[in-house]
């Protein structure tokens, strides 16, 4: 199991732009990701609404998890970013 904790990169957290972007990358992903903040149970990455029930504010820790490593570093690297620049 891969993992990675990252910052949310985007100013105003994970709403529904950077959501629906991160979403739409997970699906095309060949295995399942999740995400989860802390004290929250995790949630898949395949789902806007589930992505914004997190809460996850700018500069919020979010973990990253699942089977394949390269899937991990895709999902990862999109939170880490200002998805609304």
């Amino acid at each position: 199991m891969a993992k990675k904790v990252v910052t949310v990169g985007s100013s105003v957290g994970l709403h529904a732009r950077p959501a629906a972007t991160i979403a739409q990358e997970a699906a095309k992903l060949g295995s399942t990701v999740t995400l989860a903040t802390e004290g929250n149970e995790p949630v898949d990455a395949r789902s806007v609404l589930l992505i914004m029930t997190l809460g996850a504010g700018s500069g919020d820790y979010v973990t990253v998890e699942g089977n394949k490593e390269a899937d991990v570093e895709t999902i990862a690297d999109l939170v880490a970013q200002d998805l609304d620049a």
